[in-house]
């Protein structure tokens, strides 16, 4: 079911109801099916104690819709599963000034995991890589029996390698191609299956036999670019985009500032990652691995500023690995992970990382174009006043009516938001 419209103006000024009503209109899903799959936070406890151990209840967070979404061509609503506010509207309105440049382009490799089978006290390294490769055609049909089911799909192992680590350690890599599973357990089990032979070929002891979660050879890759008018704060052109373009070439000279960098990228990407019910911890580990392949901590996305014969442009590109599923997992016991695929019409793996990344990268403009203009905490704390309201006791209406008054107050404390709530209360007199 294709998204109809990805701008919808307005949107959060609408109550949850008339939100799933428009939702609904956006992408025919039964507007009941929505209401259902979001009730409760989407799961129930008799669920959540089948999925993990100990349970004694959930711990919802918001779901909310990122909207104005242009990805090579195609519009969509993106969910996103986040508890900070202003990452959702910083990354609709940051997609919205994209759209100005024609959208988002991305672009994604096959979907191959690799897993290690480590070997240590090895007594001739160079013999015990000889035999390695030697078997590889063995090693790989042997992998390949262990997970017939998903060769049978047209997936399955396709290369081997070997590292030497030490002097008495190696690891060998198979990688497999996954399809639309993030495939933690596939390459496990190819891991086991492999272990025992990679042993005995290699003479050491065996070690550990386990995925990597730097999935190198599954690298996302996304691109804008966008009009200096489109990006400009206050009408101011050209020091927008350089404030942006310095902020980047920041990041890329310190890992100070690089690791405050990519987590704003990851404010995009995760909310998305945990709204389809995939693995956040993972996708976080390859990233900062990715970001660090070099020696030194690095941006995973860059800014530039190009001239053009439309005028001058702002170009971001955002490179990094992102191992994604939509089969297994949560997804068959969630229903709101299975409606957040069904709102995005995802069919494969790899268009569900496009989609994180291109949120992503989203995110990551929002960030500097604020950080380069009026700075981050303008528009961050505005929207946080809402929870302010919330803390200090705010009801219904009464939640925007506090935090309209101490964002213009520039207080935004609990302390005030009682105060403004407590006058707000106060009996009008006739």
């Amino acid at each position: 079911m294709p998204v109809h419209e990805a701008r919808i103006p307005g949107f959060h000024k609408h109550s949850l109801t008339e939100r799933h009503r428009i939702l609904s209109e956006n992408t025919s899903i039964p507007i009941d099916e929505i209401t259902r799959a979001l009730h409760g936070g989407g799961i129930d406890p008799e669920t959540a104690d089948k999925i993990v151990e100990n349970v004694v209840g959930t711990y919802a967070l918001p779901f909310g819709l990122a909207l104005n979404f242009l990805i090579n061509g195609t519009p969509y609503i993106v969910p996103m599963v986040v508890e900070e506010p202003s990452v959702i509207a910083a990354a609709s309105n940051a997609a919205r000034i994209v759209r100005e440049g024609g959208g988002f382009s991305a672009t994604v490799d096959p979907s191959i995991m690799a897993c290690q089978i480590q070997t240590y006290d090895v007594p001739n390294i160079p013999i015990a890589v000889e035999r390695v490769l030697a078997a590889k055609r063995m090693l790989l049909e042997h992998a390949a029996k262990s997970v017939e089911p998903l060769v049978a799909l047209g997936g399955g192992p396709t290369d081997l390698e070997v590292r030497v680590l030490a002097a008495d350690m190696i690891v060998v890599h198979v990688y497999t191609d996954c399809l639309d599973a993030m495939g933690a357990n596939t390459v496990n089990t190819i891991a086991e299956a492999l272990g025992p032979e990679i042993a005995r070929l290699t003479e050491g002891r065996l070690g550990l036999r386990i995925l990597s979660n730097l999935c190198d050879r599954r690298l996302v890759r996304a691109r804008c670019r966008i009009p200096a008018a489109a990006v400009a704060v206050s009408g101011q052109e050209q020091q927008t985009v350089d404030g942006i373009v310095n902020a980047s070439r920041f990041a890329e000279l310190d890992p100070y500032r690089a690791a405050t960098h990519n987590k704003g990228i990851m404010n995009g990407i995760d909310p998305v990652v945990i709204a389809t019910g995939n693995d956040w911890r993972a996708v976080e580990a390859g990233a900062h691995a990715y970001a660090a392949r070099s020696g030194h901590y690095a941006p995973l996305a860059v800014w530039r500023k190009t001239q053009t014969d439309e005028g001058t442009m702002l170009e971001g590109s955002l490179e990094m690995p992102l191992s994604l599923g939509i089969v297994g997992g949560t997804l068959r016991v969630h229903p709101a992970a299975r409606l957040a695929l069904k709102i995005m019409d995802i069919s494969t793996a790899g268009q569900l990382a496009q989609v994180a990344a291109c949120a992503g990268l989203a995110s990551n403009l929002a960030a500097l174009r604020a950080l380069a203009t009026e700075g981050i905490q303008r528009g961050h704390m505005s929207l946080h006043a809402r929870s302010v309201a919330l803390q200090a006791g705010a009801i219904d209406d009464e939640v925007q009516q506090v935090a309209n008054r101490i964002s213009e107050d520039r207080l935004i404390t609990v302390e005030h938001a009682q105060t403004v709530l407590q006058e707000l209360r106060k009996p009008s007199s006739s």
